[in-house]
Formats: structure tokens, C-alpha cells, sequence
């Protein structure tokens, strides 16, 4: 089965505690849950705007997400990739994702007019003219 993002929100933050305490149990319960990369953007989106949760705990987060026995992903490393774009080269978790795409396809090359893609060395950023 699929997981969704409030599952996750919920187990994460604790909150509320009713859903939260239900939550975890599922996610300790559960043999196996597919969890989309969409989700994990909406779920990197939710901590960090309605949660207000620093960078590096949102990306700690991911990895314990991610690195959870039961959560099955299509793409473990490109994901992981992500997150450490995100986590230490500052870009917003689209962008990052974004990154790890252009690495993993070879292709290396981002049209974009958002600036902060060139403090990765791996690709290059050009705008559209």
C-alpha cells in the first residue's frame, strides 16, 4: 500500500497525539509501504513551513524515513541524493531533486532562472534567453 504524507507528518511531529500515537504504530506494524517521491517533497514542504523545522532535522528526518525497513522507494539513491543537495547546498527540495535527476541522467545541464542551482558543481545552470 501507499503512504501518505499526513501518516508521516503526524508519526514524525507527534502531533496531534491521538493521530500521531496511531501513526507510529502503523508504521512499526506495517511490512511494506511504497512512499512516491511527490510525498516526500510535500512532506519536506509541510516540516518545513508549517512546522518551522530546521534543514538539517528535516533531512535527518528523511534519512530515518527513508532508511525505515518497511518504506519502499523507486529510486533509494537518487532520493538520498536529494536530500543532501538540499541539506548542504541550501537549495529548496524541488531544485535538489531536480540536481539529482540531471546527475543521474548524465545529462548535467539545468534550464532555470533560479540561481541558487549554480552553488552545485555538478550541473550547470543556463537561463533561458
Amino acid at each position: 500500500m501507499f503512504v501518505d504524507t499526513n501518516v508521516l507528518v503526524r508519526h514524525l511531529t507527534g502531533q496531534p497525539e491521538d493521530q500521531a500515537a496511531r501513526a507510529t504504530r502503523f508504521l512499526a506494524e506495517s511490512r511494506q509501504l511504497l512512499l512516491t517521491d511527490l510525498i516526500v517533497a510535500e512532506l519536506v514542504y509541510v516540516l518545513g513551513s508549517v512546522y518551522e523545522a530546521p534543514r538539517p532535522d528535516i533531512a535527518r528526518a528523511l534519512r530515518a524515513i527513508l532508511g525505515f525497513g518497511a518504506i519502499r522507494v523507486i529510486d533509494a539513491e537518487l532520493l538520498h541524493r536529494a536530500v543532501e543537495v538540499y541539506e548542504y547546498d541550501r537549495l529548496d527540495f524541488p531544485e535538489a531533486y531536480l540536481v539529482a535527476c540531471a546527475e543521474r541522467a548524465g545529462i548535467g545541464t539545468i534550464a532555470s532562472f533560479d540561481r541558487s542551482i549554480d552553488r552545485v558543481t555538478t550541473v550547470r545552470r543556463i537561463e533561458p534567453a
